[in-house]
């Protein structure tokens, strides 16, 4: 195989390693709603550590299974957030005319002062 060949060839195992895995990300519910990903992880952290425990057992290791840490809980909700931020960026639009005559005002009296 001269270089290009071997490029071109290299370029489509990558490509089809790559395809597989977004099929398989895809497949198990990894790409889909939030609750489809913690459905995902949760059927991992089933099959993983007998997977493992097997694997190690086949291939004469004694190796610890692992262990997939725990889905962290969130009290956070982003609706609420986002809402907040938006009435406190509407608020400063609200009053930014009243402040900017009342910052305007007082400069001309800051001015009126310097001159006198």
């Amino acid at each position: 195989l001269n270089c290009s060949a071997f490029n071109s060839l290299r370029f489509l195992i990558k490509g089809g390693l790559a395809g597989a895995a977004v099929y398989v990300a895809y497949d198990q519910g990894l790409l889909g709603s939030g609750k489809q990903g913690a459905d995902a992880l949760r059927k991992a952290q089933e099959t993983l550590p007998p997977a493992v425990h097997e694997w190690t057992n086949y291939l004469g290791l004694e190796v610890r299974a692992a262990q997939l840490p725990r889905v962290p809980k969130f009290n956070f909700s982003l609706s609420a957030s986002w809402n907040k931020g938006v009435h406190t960026v509407m608020s400063a639009l609200s009053v930014a005319p009243t402040k900017a005559c009342e910052y305007t005002t007082e400069g001309w009296k800051y001015v009126k002062d310097l001159v006198k």
